[in-house]
């Protein structure tokens, strides 16, 4: 005999599972953690006693989706606040982008560059870029993004280590 309730998620994600996902990508604008946080609501869909008593399942969805987008903040919030920010840190991770071998051309590493950059947030790689192609300060930058150039510190820390563990895994 089927379980009713894992009927119940079924059909409702198979229902709403895209426009769910869509909605995660707008507010976190990384693909793989809209997919694990959709993956989530349906766990947490899936925990709840009593399906009949959820009145409106759609609005309990993005109620349960809503939440978690608040605790991924949380948690990256917390997680960039653990990373040294100073201004030598940043500067040494710049120098310490991998070596890629001479056989690449020009060509293949701008373009292995820019896939990188297009899979990092919005504000990352607009920090990024402001910084090495056009030569803002933290402030301009900061001025430019509506942030604090402490945040602009950790948009490139944080823009930088992936950038060195990307184009590693290129090599």
């Amino acid at each position: 005999m089927a379980d009713p309730k894992k009927g119940f998620v079924e059909t409702l994600f198979a229902e709403h599972g895209r426009a769910l996902h869509a909605y995660f990508f707008r507010r976190i604008r990384t693909k793989s953690d809209a997919a694990d946080l959709t993956q989530e609501v349906y766990l947490r869909l899936l925990r709840v006693n009593n399906a009949e008593a959820v009145r409106n399942p759609v609005v309990y969805l993005y109620t349960v989706a809503s939440n978690l987008v608040k605790e991924h903040a949380v948690l990256d919030r917390r997680n960039a606040s653990l990373l040294d920010i100073d201004e030598e840190n940043v500067q040494e991770q710049l120098g310490t982008l991998p070596s890629l071998e001479s056989e690449l051309d020009a060509n293949q590493l701008t373009a292995r560059m820019r896939s990188v950059l297009d899979q990092m947030p919005h504000n990352w790689r607009t920090a990024v870029i402001l910084q090495l192609r056009y030569g803002y300060s933290y402030q301009e930058i900061a001025d430019h993004l509506g942030v604090s150039p402490n945040m602009v510190k950790k948009y490139l820390a944080q823009a930088f280590g992936r950038c060195r563990r990307r184009m590693t895994r290129w090599e």
